[in-house]
């Protein structure tokens, strides 16, 4: 078993504004970063139906199909757009989840990372927001609970934006855990400490605006690893956005690569403890795009430590 890289060329074809900061671009950097590491690399399936239903009402699905432009771009909420080819380029990013939920499941890979796009973890249950359009590892970790039978399923979420949408989806979830780190006060608002999820199953660690590496390190240490090793996961999800680095435009924490590769690399170590070593990583954030091709490749390279 190794580490697999799950995206599909569709997920460039979800064009957005020019000038706006989910781009094709990000994509297209990330890929470059990462073709010359030894990964098995994997088309990501369009996702069914079923898969998104896990999550979202039919009337979700039915009124992003009815949003979807047939030219050009259309701006479904104040930062969010979507172009003819979104639809399709979302159904990509959910089935490239899915999929990854099931090879690490089945044996054939030992962690994952997926890069699609659209974004997924603002998305809340009948309202895309934040470039997101559906709740991508909210319904992989949905899929692994109900599909796989697992008991115990854990998502730790490091972009700099809080995953209000994850949150949303998984609150009433006894069965996942949900951590998530995100600078405080920013948008979209959301992720205060007193926010505890319906069976206390959502842990949320607010950092300071201009706080680097080391404080995120310390709070990691303190709050994040201790309730992840009290939950015993059988699989640990990822929500993988690395805008919380110095260089992002959209925020204020001072992370750098190292920073990326330390969490992967302590998260890598816990799922080793309890879950076989089961990781799914999916892209979310990050709109500087040196900074972001650096960051998510030094995360891809603790994946490959931890597979081999």
């Amino acid at each position: 078993m190794k580490t697999a890289l799950i995206t599909h060329a569709d997920c460039l074809d979800h064009i957005t504004p020019p000038g706006h900061p989910e781009q094709v671009a990000r994509l297209d950097h990330i890929l470059h970063a990462l073709a010359d590491l030894e990964l098995n690399r994997v088309a990501a399936p369009l996702a069914a139906d079923d898969d998104v239903l896990r999550c979202h009402p039919q009337s979700h699905l039915d009124a992003i199909r009815d949003a979807c432009p047939d030219a050009g771009t259309v701006q479904i909420d104040g930062d969010t757009h979507m172009s003819p080819g979104s639809v399709q380029a979302a159904y990509r990013a959910v089935g490239g989840a899915v999929r990854a939920v099931d090879m690490v499941m089945d044996g054939s890979a030992q962690n994952v990372f997926v890069a699609g796009r659209p974004p997924g973890h603002h998305a809340e249950t009948e309202t895309p927001m934040g470039f997101c359009l559906f709740g991508n590892v909210a319904i992989a970790a949905k899929h692994a609970l109900d599909y796989h039978g697992l008991d115990r399923v854990a998502v730790v979420d490091f972009d700099v934006h809080h995953g209000n949408g994850t949150q949303d989806l998984l609150w009433a979830e006894r069965r996942a855990l949900t951590i998530t780190s995100q600078q405080m006060p920013l948008w979209p608002g959301s992720g205060r400490a007193d926010e505890t999820g319906a069976y206390d199953n959502v842990v949320n660690v607010p950092l300071p605006p201009d706080s680097d590496g080391a404080i995120m390190r310390q709070k990691y240490q303190d709050i994040v690893f201790p309730r992840l090793r009290a939950f015993q996961p059988q699989l640990l999800l990822i929500s993988a956005g690395f805008d919380a680095h110095a260089d992002d435009p959209l925020a204020q924490l001072n992370w750098d690569e190292d920073d990326f590769a330390w969490i992967t690399q302590h998260l890598c170590e816990i799922a080793d403890e309890f879950c076989q070593g089961r990781v799914v990583s999916v892209l979310e954030g990050g709109y500087d795009l040196a900074a972001l091709a650096r960051s998510a490749k030094a995360h891809v390279q603790e994946l490959i430590k931890a597979a081999s």
